[in-house]
């Protein structure tokens, strides 16, 4: 079954898609430009990126894609306007009151990486209840990096192991790659193996720094909140051109 965009340019089947792309990382970006060349308020921008997200995630599932990770706030967003912070997390706990009975109908599991804390106890309770109530779909997993940063998620891991160390649970040479890995927010999900970025800008922002060492990247003109099926099937189209080699040769 192949899919066939508006343009009639064929793009990759089902199949390939499943076969080659598990997980999809996306750095949503473009919110307050794109209200701004509008002439509206950021929250306007912000509430048209909700709606974006919903479609992002219908899609991901019915293209059978398993893991799909949103940037929805690092933890260099707080450093905002304090009314831009409000929205964002009075639209976060719309989302999370609205959304779920949908997502569970689905046979979507959603789940949060991040530090918790600084988020309030209403945001916090709404977390528990979205993941204990989704827990066991296995169509799609949605994650949303919520007061997220990358360099913390790292730092957070090494102080974990070091405690192991400490306590003599482990050896200091038992120290690798995979040990840390396992003691990262994302430990029980495989690596990204496409990260797509919205609005032109071309950096990670703090966004999954270990788990990107080999993602390929994708970088879009469209502002989030336009951004589409359409949009999602180019950096598909993109990923599945790409020779992932992961430094062997061909």
């Amino acid at each position: 079954m192949l899919l066939v965009k508006e343009d009639n340019r064929i793009s990759p089947s089902i199949e390939e898609v499943r076969d080659r792309l598990q997980h999809i990382a996306i750095i949503m970006d473009g919110n307050g430009r794109w209200a701004k060349s509008r002439k509206l308020p950021k929250f306007a921008g912000h509430k048209k990126g909700a709606d974006a997200v919903r479609g992002i995630v219908e899609k991901c599932a019915d293209l059978d894609i398993k893991y799909l990770t949103l940037y929805a706030f690092s933890s260099e967003n707080w450093n905002r306007p304090p009314e831009e912070v409000n929205d964002l997390m009075g639209l976060l706990q719309i989302y999370l009151k609205n959304e779920i009975d949908e997502l569970h109908e689905k046979n979507i599991r959603i789940s949060f990486i991040g530090s918790r804390d600084r988020l309030s106890k209403g945001i916090l309770k709404l977390i528990d209840h979205a993941e204990e109530k989704t827990r066991n779909n296995d169509k799609l997993r949605l994650t949303l990096a919520l007061n997220y940063g990358g360099q913390e998620e790292i730092v957070t891991a090494v102080k974990k192991v070091a405690q192991k160390v400490v306590k003599g649970e482990i050896d200091i040479s038992d120290i690798d790659e995979s040990l840390v890995a396992n003691n990262l927010y994302t430990c029980d999900m495989p690596e990204p193996d496409l990260i797509i970025r919205t609005s032109g800008e071309k950096r990670l922002s703090n966004f999954m720094l270990w788990q990107a060492a080999y993602a390929e990247f994708v970088f879009l003109d469209v502002l989030w909140p336009d951004f589409s099926d359409e949009s999602l099937l180019d950096a598909i189209d993109e990923y599945c051109k790409r020779d992932r080699r992961y430094g062997a040769r061909p």
